[in-house]
């Protein structure tokens, strides 16, 4: 299981991102099941249809729709989404990292991400491993 952060997502919808290559390299490499958090979509919304437009966001409703990929993240990542955010926030991770970080620690603990700075303060302590890989050390 691969848990989805905003970054990444962007990243696989916009084809002009220079990171595009790399993420849909990542989700080709692994069958899934490919996992997001609830608590990303408001921010992914507001990425999307700001810079891409509506037809972009319904692609990923779409893609939610059809199961490709699947909502989770719900009242029982509530005390670990709140212990997160308070333990981290000097960076600060607020909500929706530590909801994409609460959703990957239950499932295995792989976040696909591009937000190297947040996601690696935490997968330098082992709860999460980071791809498309980089060195957090």
């Amino acid at each position: 299981m691969i848990t989805l952060d905003t970054s990444a997502l962007y990243a696989l919808l916009d084809r002009r991102d220079p990171d595009h290559a790399r993420v849909l390299e990542a989700l080709q490499a692994d069958p899934g099941p490919y996992v997001v958090p609830a608590g990303i979509l408001a921010e992914l919304a507001y990425l999307v249809e700001s810079r891409l437009g509506a037809r972009a966001m319904d692609a990923v409703l779409a893609d939610l729709e059809s199961g490709a990929y699947s909502l989770d993240c719900g009242d029982d990542d509530l005390p670990r989404i709140r212990s997160l955010a308070l333990r981290y926030e000097s960076l600060p991770l607020g909500y929706a990292d530590s909801a994409v970080i609460a959703c990957a620690e239950r499932g295995g603990g792989r976040v696909l991400t591009l937000d190297e700075r947040d996601f690696g303060v935490v997968a330098r302590e082992g709860t999460i491993d980071v791809l498309p890989r980089a060195d957090f050390t």
